[in-house]
């Protein structure tokens, strides 16, 4: 076995009952549950137009090379309808990994969305294009195709890590990733915070949002409140 230089047909599906359920929840509600530490780096931005906010889908993982596409046309032909590709381009913004043909492919196919820690070109088009195309730069130069990399196999995007199979949620906010194994308990958790920010923006609407956490907070922290100007 080739360690860097191979491709894993197969990843753990046990996180797929619960894709559905994500799909109806905002990702900063998910993020708040996971210690506010599950998003992608705000540098990976959405570049296209979808009509449905919301990307959800198990994650097929590449790990390419830095300016190298063929391990990622390579995951268009295997990703399933509903999978959600994310790419590990070793933080490189030099070359685009694709541009408006690969990702109107990816739409034809049925792939749900495209994380890329990466750049694109086409974006005129791509912009336009109802679709969920997430990626961290524009550039016209185009990329390599001499590999090696991987596909389905833990990588880093965004700074966050990713396994095939874990759920990748994404809406107008940006891009957070839910570890598989704990898919069931985030959801239960999510669920329950998201009736508590309904709440809370229907009271901001009123006027009557609470506030009186803030001062006894602020006292836990050790703040000195000074009843006076600042000399200097």
């Amino acid at each position: 076995m080739t360690v860097g230089n191979r491709i894993f047909l197969q990843r753990n599906l046990q996180a797929a009952p619960y894709v559905e359920a994500f799909r109806t929840l905002p990702a900063a509600v998910v993020a708040d549950c996971m210690s506010r530490l599950p998003a992608l780096t705000c540098d990976i931005r959405l570049m296209s137009n979808p009509s449905h906010s919301v990307m959800c889908g198990l994650a097929v993982t590449v790990k390419a090379r830095s300016g190298c596409n063929l391990m990622l046309h390579k995951a268009m032909d295997m990703a399933g309808k509903g999978d959600v590709i994310v790419v590990s381009n070793e933080g490189d913004r030099s070359q685009a990994l694709m541009g408006e043909v690969m990702t109107t492919w990816a739409r034809q196919r049925g792939i749900e969305g495209l994380v890329l820690d990466g750049s694109i070109r086409d974006i005129e088009g791509i912009s336009k294009m109802d679709y969920h195309l997430y990626a961290a730069g524009i550039t016209p130069g185009g990329p390599f195709k001499d590999g090696p990399g991987e596909i389905n196999v833990p990588i880093a995007c965004g700074n966050i890590h990713v396994s095939p199979g874990d759920i990748i949620l994404g809406d107008y906010d940006g891009v957070i990733v839910i570890p598989r194994e704990d898919a069931a308990q985030i959801l239960e958790a999510a669920q329950a915070y998201l009736i508590v920010d309904e709440r809370n923006f229907a009271l901001a609407q009123r006027g009557e949002l609470e506030r009186e956490w803030i001062d006894p907070w602020l006292a836990g922290k050790g703040v000195e409140v000074i009843d006076g100007r600042y000399q200097g």
